[in-house]
């Protein structure tokens, strides 16, 4: 089997849901109530690993638990994992330009393969010299317009060790500071000389026409970390032979991002799945509930579960990944992925749709959220999803800028395609 290699299909459904109904009334208001708690500032945008993130996974745990959910955790229902181990800036790494002191992980990053070590010196713009700190432009060194990758970093940086230089900033690279942050995981061999990567406004500053000489101070330091994550997992056992996953990934970026649709929305439509499915007549399937953290990490916390499963995979029917739901858009409908992960899939969407449903496949999407990890384990998979949040600015997505009829619309949708899959067969895997 190839590794995720699979066209992802995109439905765009038209089903727009006017909540009358008592049953939907009460949906609707459960939506807004877990929505409104998971992206609140309280949370502090539900970082993996932060206490923010452990806010969220008590929230949700207590929310399985009143629906009378078992535990399927390795302590209740929480799941443990590590995201990363490595080095971080100590509280004592510092730098400083003409001066002003840099904020460490934000304006600057030490470089995990630098020594604990300090360089001062007079540094003339475009002017490499010998026993002198060096200002390498990453734009430079860039093909294609690709990040940089900290091979390369390292590389250079030896580079600048052997010609002399006593330290190196990397400045003009394309990454953000949470990408360089996620180099503190990688190991290298040490480098000689201390190097760090700093941010936008910084290296503006660096390149800037009119810059003469800076006076630049470093003096570099380490702390060892190691970062958790936390998985939530509900069971609910119906005693039969098959197991329908349904999960949606919880955490977020941090502090300053509220997060409502990226991914509380998916959180709250989850639980409400959940309740329903815990007083339905739907039993021919166990249902495991997930709530992933580390999904901002790489997918971390669902390939950490899919390692660690409390239950058989091989007995799992299929897996639903609930990813940004709560944007419904009336003209751009809503995105499936994953419809041919199993030849069963396009009938039974198309069996349930209410109205005209059109397919349209997507080649080369491999797959960047959690259900990736399932595809990866031969297990069929849905991936749902009402685009993309990012025409909003990530502090600003908030809670009432979430459609709850559209949210309505996706619950009723996953709660009527593991109806519709209850009696039949368990599904076929296509690996294509």
């Amino acid at each position: 089997m190839k590794t995720i290699t699979w066209l992802l299909p995109l439905v765009s459904i038209t089903m727009f849901v006017s909540a009358q109904k008592k049953s939907d009334r009460k949906t609707l208001s459960n939506l807004q109530l877990h929505i409104n708690y998971l992206s609140s500032d309280k949370l502090e945008g539900r970082k993996s690993g932060a206490p923010g993130e452990q806010l969220a996974a008590a929230y949700i745990s207590s929310q399985l638990q009143q629906l009378n959910v078992a535990p399927r955790g390795d302590s209740g229902f929480m799941q443990t994992f590590t995201i990363k181990e490595g080095r971080e800036a100590a509280p004592n790494c510092s730098m400083k330009i003409n001066h002003e002191l840099l904020t460490a992980g934000k304006q600057f990053i030490p470089l995990p393969f630098s020594p604990d070590k300090s360089a001062k010196g007079e540094v003339l713009p475009d002017a490499n010299e010998p026993d002198n700190i060096w200002l390498i432009n990453i734009n430079e060194l860039e093909a294609d317009n690709k990040k940089t990758s900290l091979e390369q970093y390292y590389q250079q940086t030896q580079i600048a060790a052997k010609s002399g230089a006593t330290g190196v900033i990397f400045y003009n690279g394309k990454e953000t500071a949470a990408d360089a942050e996620q180099w503190s995981a990688t190991r290298l061999p040490a480098a000689a000389i201390p190097a760090v990567w700093v941010n936008t406004d910084i290296s503006r500053k660096l390149s800037s026409e009119d810059a003469t000489t800076f006076l630049i101070e470093m003096q570099l330091a380490f702390k060892k970390v190691k970062h958790t994550g936390t998985n939530v997992i509900g069971f609910i056992d119906n005693k039969a032979a098959k197991t329908v996953i349904i999960g949606a990934h919880y955490d977020h970026a941090g502090t300053g991002f509220r997060g409502a649709d990226d991914n509380a929305s998916g959180i709250a439509a989850l639980l409400e799945i959940t309740r329903l499915l815990k007083s339905s007549s739907v039993k021919n399937h166990n249902f495991l509930i997930v709530a992933f953290s580390g999904k901002e990490q790489g997918l971390s916390g669902s390939r950490y579960f899919t390692a660690h499963s409390p239950v058989d995979l091989a007995q799992v029917n299929y897996m639903i990944n609930l990813d940004m739901i709560g944007r419904l858009d009336p003209a751009k409908g809503l995105q499936i992925g994953g419809v041919d992960t199993s030849p069963g899939w396009p009938g039974i969407i198309g069996s349930i749709a209410a109205r005209e449903t059109k397919l349209v496949y997507e080649p080369g999407n491999t797959g960047t959220s959690d259900h990736a990890s399932f595809y990866k384990k031969n297990i069929p998979v849905l991936y749902l999803c009402t685009g993309s949040h990012h025409d909003t600015p990530a502090s600003d997505d908030s809670a009432d800028k979430i459609n709850y009829d559209g949210a309505l619309t996706v619950v009723k949708l996953v709660y009527d395609i593991i109806g519709k899959t209850d009696n039949m067969e368990k599904l076929a895997f296509n690996s294509k």
